[in-house]
């Protein structure tokens, strides 16, 4: 679940709601939803309190452009610089990186968390549209081979066969690598692959604890029931 509040009270209030839950497994900090995010040292302060609220659970940090459905912009020296400090203070288990970042920021930050044990998500959204089957694949092979840990993807569908279309790729992708996959559609008409996606490869998804961060998520207790009967 993402971690959405405006101020470090909102905040910390959903991290421990968050560990009571469980339904929750991880938790999002969402750091473009901070109006401070460009004070390092102040959003690095509220991750280790997180982190304490959520009692073991493990954090993810993460800027989302507005390009990719966030709320604020950076440019690219700004966004790399404020990654590397929030890695050097060490509060998140996790951080996504955006692909469309470009190859100059995402193979370096990806070092540097390394170096510091840290794991990464590279992420690619399109809230506009599903692309094609094989511009699907190569999005999740280049994630795959500039050495992120678990490949993202979440898309928009317009039908179901966007929906399905996205589903293959997660099928034929889990043939290539063995890295955890993150592969949604959003929306109404997506939510099914939050529900179904492990059976076509995905191994995560993201629910909502209030406020969704996304369309189309699905909250946390009720998609935990779906997927434990499913496996069932």
């Amino acid at each position: 679940m993402s971690l959405t509040g405006a101020s470090e009270e909102d905040m910390l209030r959903q991290a421990s709601e968050a560990a009571k839950r469980d339904s929750v497994q991880m938790a999002e900090l969402r750091a473009d939803k901070l109006a401070f995010v460009t004070d390092a040292e102040r959003v690095a302060r509220l991750g280790h309190a997180v982190r304490t609220r959520l009692q073991g659970k493990p954090l993810l940090l993460t800027f989302r452009s507005k390009a990719e459905g966030g709320d604020k912009t950076l440019d690219a020296h700004t966004y790399s610089a404020l990654y590397r400090q929030w890695l050097d203070a060490g509060f998140a288990d996790l951080i996504d990186i955006e692909m469309q970042a470009g190859e100059a920021v995402v193979r370096p930050l990806i070092a540097c968390a390394h170096q510091r044990n840290t794991r990464v998500i590279l992420s690619y959204h399109d809230f506009a549209t599903t692309p094609s089957l094989a511009d699907i694949l190569s999005r999740l092979q280049q994630q795959d081979a500039q050495g992120a840990d678990i490949l993202k993807i979440a898309l928009m569908p317009h039908s179901p066969a966007d929906v399905t279309r996205l589903l293959d790729a997660s099928w034929q992708m889990r043939q290539q690598t063995d890295k955890p996959m993150l592969i949604m559609a959003m929306g109404d008409t997506g939510k099914i692959t939050r529900m179904s996606g492990e059976l076509f490869g995905s191994n995560l998804t993201f629910a909502s604890l209030g406020e969704a961060s996304a369309p189309g998520q699905i909250a946390s207790d009720e998609l935990a029931q779906f997927l434990e009967a499913l496996r069932q």
